[in-house]
């Protein structure tokens, strides 16, 4: 779903656009559409030496945007990453190509666990690969917290902030969560024993009482600001992804501001998601294409690319190869009881994406 990327100005992104474009003015070339910031370093420059294929790299700054791209006209590009959420409206929309698995040496180091959560939208790992994933759960102001719930704050549950009495206590020192119901209701619907992934307007009728029922005690919903306001204590509580809160942490740490912000996957279970390295169907250089998708399953090229971004990669492999200290920590690479826990949202049906819209309308403005 690649929420994490939607918040980043993309002047940047353009500029390297147009520098890579220069670059890959003579020769093949391979052309890419990624979210911004979200590559490592040195990767496209080290494609170019070890494969002599020119990348010409443009960014998309939402899902939106790269659907609307897709699925409206020839995009003109070979690779794009593309969320597991987005997968089954490529796939049937004839966008996507299938990728010759038997012409890819190294998707073989794709871990298996990862191959199938990835199934359940996209059949038989025809389409996509995972590049890099995460999850989604709570990041909160240890200290904060502490002070309003006690020792016993239950941080690695989702009682922390669907729990009424605990939501009240800390509704006084901040919450946010996304604006996103297509992330927010299957996490509702999930903590009351409910499919995250409903076609039951039953079960949204429950699910909105519930976030009604809170809703005095959330002080906004919104994708990005958390982030900031998590890392400053503007805030001690929100609900997002994993990457956005080692961000929150990272840059309290490093402006050395006393807030201490640690991230929780929720015992209960969590949305988990891909970003996904697809062909696409119309690609006017696909073997260079495959070039680049194979290269980016290297465990070697991979890892760095791990530790730059602090998101986990799909690649088995690669993971002795990541930092001992991006390995190890389990916000980014979750034990193995842990993912057993966790589950993928799916696209739903016209019907019920009307009825998450309306209810979301509601939660907002709290009526």
């Amino acid at each position: 779903m690649s929420r994490h990327r939607s918040y980043i100005n993309l002047g940047l992104g353009a500029c390297l656009s147009v520098s890579l474009s220069a670059i890959a003015a003579e020769g093949p070339t391979v052309h890419v559409y990624n979210w911004y910031d979200y590559i490592g370093p040195t990767t496209l420059q080290d494609f170019k030496r070890d494969t002599g294929i020119a990348p010409v790299y443009d960014t998309f700054d939402s899902a939106e945007v790269l659907e609307g791209k897709l699925l409206t006209s020839r995009s003109g590009y070979d690779v794009v990453v593309a969320s597991n959420f987005s997968l089954p409206t490529l796939i049937k929309a004839g966008a996507l190509a299938p990728l010759p698995h038997a012409r890819m040496p190294d998707f073989k180091n794709m871990d298996a666990d990862l191959l199938a959560k990835l199934a359940n939208n996209d059949p038989g790992n025809q389409y996509a690969v995972p590049y890099l994933w995460g999850t989604n759960g709570i990041g909160y102001n240890i200290d904060k917290v502490r002070a309003a719930l006690g020792d016993k704050a239950p941080v690695d549950s989702w009682d922390l902030v669907f729990n009424e009495e605990n939501l009240a206590k800390l509704g006084q020192c901040g919450v946010a969560m996304l604006d996103s119901p297509a992330e927010m209701l299957p996490v509702a619907l999930h903590y009351l024993g409910l499919p995250p992934n409903s076609t039951n307007p039953e079960d949204y009728k429950k699910a909105e009482a519930l976030l009604l029922k809170l809703r005095p005690h959330i002080a906004y919903f919104n994708s990005s600001k958390f982030i900031s306001d998590l890392a400053n204590g503007n805030i001690c509580v929100a609900v997002g992804w994993s990457g956005a809160m080692l961000e929150a942490k990272t840059t309290a740490e490093q402006a050395n501001n006393g807030v201490k912000i640690a991230y929780s996957l929720p015992k209960e279970g969590a949305p988990v998601w891909f970003d996904t390295l697809v062909l696409l169907k119309d690609a006017p250089h696909p073997e260079q294409g495959l070039a680049f998708i194979d290269y980016l399953m290297r465990p070697e090229v991979i890892a760095p690319v791990s530790d730059h971004l602090s998101y986990p990669n799909g690649n088995r492999s690669a993971t002795p190869l990541v930092a001992e200290a991006t390995r190890n920590n389990p916000a980014v690479y979750p034990s193995a009881e842990a993912m057993a826990t966790l589950f993928t949202l799916q696209p739903l049906p016209p019907a019920t994406e009307r009825v998450r819209t309306r209810i979301w309308s509601k939660v907002k403005n709290g009526q």
